[in-house]
């Protein structure tokens, strides 16, 4: 099949990131994939996309909100693309009214889906309803909780919509040897296990309960080194609860880092603390596919995929002593967090690998231009 995958994303999202994979994992699968991304965005999105492996590459403006002249100009452009594919996927509300339009401009209108990757519930107003009613053949979600937001809200029959959580790739994160260099760039020592939490420094990721968990082990006498990997806007206070706890000579915060998959090798426990659904929270899968052992927050995705002592080790969001409870158990039983480990991977490798989630849409796809070609 010929596909056309549409993201107006202007910087590395995790939205960036599924429709860079998914085009890849497509190619891989002998389909002929084009990924749109918006114009301008070349070092923060298409730089990182074709480090992804994508090789079809086009940009259009996909401009923010109403843009006459910008919009005229993709619609034109898009109706040349459109005929020259099969299928057209897209991946937010810019580029899905904009393939939508320029799907009534063309004489045999396309299949269009669309993925929903965050948790915030799509209003139906008479516009989207149109929008997803119409102009929509199916919609893809990263969790089943937005895939039933979209079928309480009557947007979508139950039939037009599937939940496709995942995406890893399993090539690129895998379990692997720790390299003794970036263990120690990271905070590492050789006597006390890593800890390490991957993810934006902003509120709803939940650092701050990481800190409170690593203060109420201290004064249980556990002190392993943790280490934040990521930036944002809430760093100055993540590292003022550190410095109020008196845990500064016991966290690193490392920024952005190169080489992810040789980070996670050298993490002994990793963390997924939300507060709230992350919507599709790939670092999961990507420490799942790493083998890591890993403690997540039953938020969003996670308990629809993950069992508790078998895939991962389950605690309630924001609650420091369950987190608590669980690092030192995991940290006082190497055994049982390999097995953890092992337990995770597998998953992955059964059902959220990315050549699964493409395998998927493949099949989807091809039952959307069947349909249509009827």
């Amino acid at each position: 099949m010929k596909i056309l995958q549409l993201m107006s994303c202007r910087g590395w999202s995790s939205d960036a990131y599924w429709a860079a994979r998914m085009t890849r994992e497509l190619a891989r699968r002998g389909h002929v994939v084009t990924l749109g991304c918006r114009a301008g965005t070349e070092v923060p999105v298409i730089d990182r996309a074709r480090r992804e492996g994508v090789e079809r590459l086009t940009t259009l403006s996909l401009a923010g909100g109403a843009r006459p002249v910008a919009d005229g100009r993709d619609l034109r452009r898009l109706r040349a693309l459109m005929v020259g594919v099969d299928v057209v996927h897209v991946h937010r509300g810019k580029e899905h009214w904009l393939a939508a339009v320029a799907n009534r401009l063309i004489a045999t209108p396309r299949p269009i889906v669309r993925t929903r990757h965050i948790a915030q519930a799509v209003r139906p107003h008479a516009a989207n309803r149109w929008l997803y009613r119409r102009g929509t053949a199916f919609v893809v979600t990263v969790t089943d909780a937005i895939r039933r937001q979209y079928v309480a809200a009557g947007l979508v029959d139950p039939e037009r919509v599937a939940a496709l959580p995942g995406g890893a790739d399993t090539e690129r994160y895998r379990p692997r040897p720790r390299d003794p260099e970036t263990h120690r760039h990271l905070g590492g020592h050789p006597d006390r296990p890593l800890i390490g939490m991957i993810a934006g420094l902003r509120v709803m990721k939940g650092h701050e309960i990481v800190v409170e968990a690593a203060a109420r082990l201290a004064a249980r006498g556990a002190r392993p080194h943790f280490v934040f990997i990521g930036r944002g806007p809430m760093e100055r206070a993540v590292r003022d609860a550190i410095e109020r706890a008196g845990l500064g000579a016991h966290f690193t915060l490392a920024g952005f880092v190169d080489d992810l998959p040789a980070a996670l090798a050298a993490l002994d426990v990793v963390l997924y603390t939300p507060l709230e659904s992350d919507g599709m929270s790939r670092v999961i899968f990507e420490y799942l596919a790493a083998g890591r052992p890993l403690i997540a927050a039953r938020v969003g995705v996670v308990p629809e995929v993950l069992t508790d002592g078998e895939h991962a080790a389950l605690v309630p969001a924001g609650d420091a002593q369950a987190l608590a409870q669980a690092l030192e158990r995991l940290v006082g039983d190497p055994a049982a967090a390999s097995r953890l480990g092992e337990g995770g991977r597998r998953l992955v490798d059964a059902r959220y690998s990315g050549a699964r989630v493409a395998a998927a849409l493949e099949a989807r796809y091809a039952s959307l231009v069947t349909a249509g070609a009827a």
